[in-house]
């Protein structure tokens, strides 16, 4: 049943469903955005691909013939940081929260759109991207992610994962503004829909209270009115 079909890059994506009809729906709407698909149904042929090719990403469905997609998951996290999104029949709430202790960084509910996958699956390879950088430093900041110390001049600064999530977008993209959408997709991988509105507004007002020097005015976290935020260096 092992598949694959060419795109003008590899990128991998494995996508582990025993529903072959599903799995080729899946790699037929994402067709032309240059990835490369091996599609499997079961966990073995899925080991099988993994030990041939490298992956950008991985989709798994969590009910297969020869086991469970979640304790799959969690084997391949042990020893992989490779992005993972969970296929689960809808309102498995139980199913959701268990991926994601095991790992996962998304889930996708069945049925859904494929607008809403294809969304989804560009989120998490630019994620994974983004999250390759780990250390940010100028004349004033000096962030390091991975061991989560901030230092501004010289003194650590306390921050949430949150705060975290917000700043490591803003400076990696120093100069740009990032929409409002953008960071919240960042910062809210799970979804949107569960976040109140004013979320992001709180999180980047927590970030200058302890970045910014004046915090009304602020030097470093501007805000563009009507489209974002942007990170200046100085």
């Amino acid at each position: 049943m092992m598949q694959e079909r060419k795109a003008h890059k590899k990128q991998n994506i494995l996508i582990l469903e025993d529903d072959q009809e599903l799995a080729e729906g899946i790699s037929l709407s994402l067709a032309g955005e240059d990835f490369a698909f091996v599609l499997c149904g079961t966990i073995a042929e899925a080991k099988k691909a993994l030990q041939e090719k490298s992956f950008a990403l991985l989709v798994i469905d969590i009910n297969l013939p020869d086991g469970s997609g979640l304790d799959f998951c969690k084997q391949i996290r042990s020893s992989s940081r490779i992005p993972i999104a969970l296929l689960t029949a809808r309102d498995m709430e139980l199913d959701i929260v268990k991926g994601l202790e095991c790992g996962a960084d998304d889930y996708i509910t069945k049925p859904f759109s494929l607008m809403v996958l294809r969304a989804r699956i560009r989120a998490l390879l630019r994620r994974n991207t983004e999250e390759q950088k780990s250390e940010y430093e100028d004349s004033v900041f000096r962030f390091c992610f991975d061991t989560m110390e901030f230092y501004k001049d010289g003194n650590l600064i306390e921050l949430s994962k949150t705060e975290q999530r917000i700043l490591y977008l803003l400076v990696f993209h120093a100069g740009r503004i990032l929409t409002r959408e953008r960071l919240l997709e960042w910062v809210w991988p799970e979804g949107t829909e569960y976040v109140e509105d004013n979320a992001l507004s709180v999180g980047v007002r927590r970030l200058r209270d302890k970045l910014e020097d004046t915090p009304s005015k602020p030097a470093y976290i501007k805000t563009v009115y009507g489209k974002g935020y942007l990170w200046e260096r100085h």
